[in-house]
């Protein structure tokens, strides 16, 4: 279970209390490792869990200023920067929670941007417990990433102080050098591609097939997890920089990728289109009404806002009692959303243990806190459906026929794999059934696309530098991984970008 919740007003006063003894402190003289291990970790504040869960507003409320400067001077600034070898795109982090430690807020986020150009969206988002925080030398001696010096809390301080302290410069931008670069799709991958080819003074047009910027971070990652507002203040930076966007333009339908590259007159292109096709279970029962993929169950809450019942068109399910197959953040996202669009229960189910879950440890205590079950070592066989002359209710979910399981040995991953226990069939009443067993790659592209080779699952091959098998394209984020952070698909732009901006100056 998640630990007792704390206030967002209790964490603030005992914040201002030892900011104060820590200001002592530091007056007599430099801060010791010891002297820095002693502080406690800060405590992210969190709205109300009852309250919020029927509310969209962001969940996490972020540090204050004595809260960042704590947190920031737990960091031992380690001679070999462990954290910095975590981060995919090599953020300079002691340097800029050294800046945080001195109170130039400013200086820390002006780091943070030479290599990361969206660090209030990777704060909020990204799993740094795997990733910079994973390698924290402070995490290590308490041997939990989650008691690691709170590197990502740290980023989205200093970029929210940014933003709302209106002191958001944009980088410099060269001499056009009259090269065209198109980019398709404008997630995370995408963005990246656009701001460092901009950079280069290279004149960028993103395709995006939505008619909204932001790709997932749009609609795959909810409001109370990543405000709206922030993805569409990158857009508008990008825009001011001099990119264009093009919405509601599918490449491989409205125009193909070749089309681009000789009608259109590109020199480059960068195919950043995610992951975006469901799976499903593949089991009897799965096309009733109401069963949705994880993926359209978001995309018409998050992109089409079908929360706002009184002026949204976009239509939603209602449904009370809703069930969430699956064990990543999307499932929780999911599990999370459905609350907040009126389930009075809510219940994820899961074929392995709690260990085993691959969505963050914060991700599954918030949702536990809004009143979120989890029924481990279980999984749907059969979706079963109401049989009725009323054609009101006929053909409608009302549960689901699952299994029991036990773990047996490692798979290739390392989990451990579920095996079902013989006999343990079991009815679980539902009227809703979200399925969140991950995406695979829309094979649009590459069916469209002479030349353009993928792998067996879809997703296009790359070389080291994200080229393409196809002359004058690179491509990079969950179309070539899969499944991947932002900060992951992040660092696959920047690899491409800087691949591109190569080639074209020769």
């Amino acid at each position: 279970m998640s630990e007792q919740y704390i206030s967002a007003k209790e964490l603030e006063h005992k914040a201002k209390k030892e900011y104060d003894e820590l200001q002592a402190e530091i007056k007599a003289g430099p801060l010791s490792p010891k002297n820095r291990m002693a502080i406690e970790q800060q405590a992210m504040p969190t709205g109300e869990p009852k309250k919020r869960a029927r509310e969209m507003s962001e969940v996490a409320l972020g540090y204050t200023r004595e809260m960042a400067v704590l947190e920031a001077n737990r960091c031992l600034q380690c001679k070999n920067q462990p954290c910095v070898n975590g981060c995919p795109v090599n953020v300079q982090i002691p340097q800029f929670i050294a800046q945080i430690q001195k109170g130039d807020f400013k200086a820390a986020v002006d780091i943070i941007k030479q290599t990361n150009l969206l660090p209030a969206i990777c704060g909020r988002v990204c799993p740094q417990e795997k990733q910079c925080q994973g390698q924290c030398t402070v995490g290590k001696t308490y041997k939990s990433a989650e008691r690691a010096v709170s590197i990502g809390r740290l980023e989205r301080f200093v970029a929210d102080w940014e933003r709302e302290n209106n002191k958001v410069t944009l980088p410099e931008i060269a001499k056009s050098t009259g090269k065209k670069v198109a980019v398709v799709g404008s997630g995370p991958a995408g963005l990246t591609v656009a701001a460092d080819c901009a950079r280069a003074g290279h004149e960028v047009t993103v395709f995006e097939a939505f008619h909204k910027e932001g790709g997932v971070m749009l609609y795959g990652i909810p409001e109370f997890r990543l405000p709206k507002a922030i993805v569409a203040d990158e857009v508008e930076n990008l825009k001011k920089m001099g990119v264009k966007f093009e919405t509601n333009f599918l490449v491989g339908r409205t125009d193909t990728l070749d089309q681009l590259l000789s009608e259109k007159g590109f020199d480059a292109a960068f195919i950043g289109t995610g992951a975006g096709l469901p799976k499903f279970l593949n089991i009897p029962g799965e096309n009733l009404i109401g069963v949705f993929s994880a993926n359209e169950y978001l995309s018409r809450a998050n992109l089409m806002k079908a929360y706002v019942k009184d002026k949204a068109d976009t239509p939603f399910y209602e449904a009370k009692n809703v069930i969430v197959t699956g064990g990543g953040n999307v499932a929780m996202d999911a599990a999370r959303m459905a609350l907040r669009l009126g389930a009075e229960h809510v219940t994820i189910v899961y074929r392995r243990t709690r260990e085993e879950m691959p969505a963050r440890k914060e991700e599954v205590g918030h949702a536990e806190e809004e009143g979120v079950e989890f029924r481990f070592l279980e999984n749907p066989v059969e979706v079963l459906g109401i049989q009725s002359d009323d054609r009101a209710v006929n053909g409608r979910v009302r549960g689901i026929r699952a299994l029991s399981y036990e773990l047996g040995e490692p798979d290739a991953s390392g989990r451990r794999s579920p095996v079902a226990i013989q006999g343990s069939e079991h009815e679980i009443a539902c009227d809703a059934l979200i399925v969140a067993l991950g995406n695979g790659s829309n094979p649009l592209l590459v069916r469209t696309t002479s030349g353009l080779n993928a792998d067996p699952k879809g997703h296009i091959t790359v070389d080291e530098k994200q080229a393409t098998s196809k002359a004058k394209v690179w491509a990079g984020g969950d179309i070539v991984l899969g499944s991947a952070t932002v900060i992951l698909a992040m660092g696959e732009g920047r690899k491409a970008a800087a691949s591109i901006n190569e080639y074209l100056k020769k």
